[in-house]
């Protein structure tokens, strides 16, 4: 008699054990991770950078710049990426990812500009997800 009591005390823990962990409710959904707010505080294009600054930025550049960069300064993005999407006229020639270590954040990215690639230009920046944050239009050899 004892043991059978011991079996249906066991019986009854083991029961409430399982009704703890029914497999049959919905589980709740994971906290989604919301991605970090990004917030362009300044961007530019510029022939050079000194100091982690932007040197000789401008809208208008000669067409034997050789060289640009995009520079951005980024606040809220500390663990994130952006994007730095060129174009020349409406054809994308440039896609660059940067990762941002912190908040603020300075970063660019440089892009070769061939001689004869006159007119218009932009650099979208975008995070992570594809939204243009920002843009920068400019142009070369005008």
């Amino acid at each position: 008699m004892k043991r059978m009591a011991m079996i249906a005390a066991s019986a009854l823990l083991f029961g409430r054990g399982l009704a703890a962990q029914d497999s049959t409710k919905a589980a709740a959904p994971a906290a989604a991770t919301a991605a970090p707010q990004v917030n362009v505080v300044e961007a530019v294009v510029a022939r050079s950078i000194l100091d982690r600054q932007p040197q000789d930025t401008g809208a208008v550049f000669p067409a034997d710049v050789a060289q640009l960069i995009c520079w951005t300064k980024l606040e809220g993005a500390g663990g994130a990426s952006i994007h730095h999407v060129w174009f020349h006229g409406d054809t994308q020639v440039g896609d660059v990812e940067l990762q941002v270590g912190g908040s603020p954040w300075r970063t660019w990215s440089r892009k070769t500009v061939p001689a004869e690639w006159t007119g218009a230009w932009h650099v979208e920046v975008k995070d992570a997800a594809g939204t243009v944050l920002k843009r920068i239009d400019f142009t070369v050899g005008q």
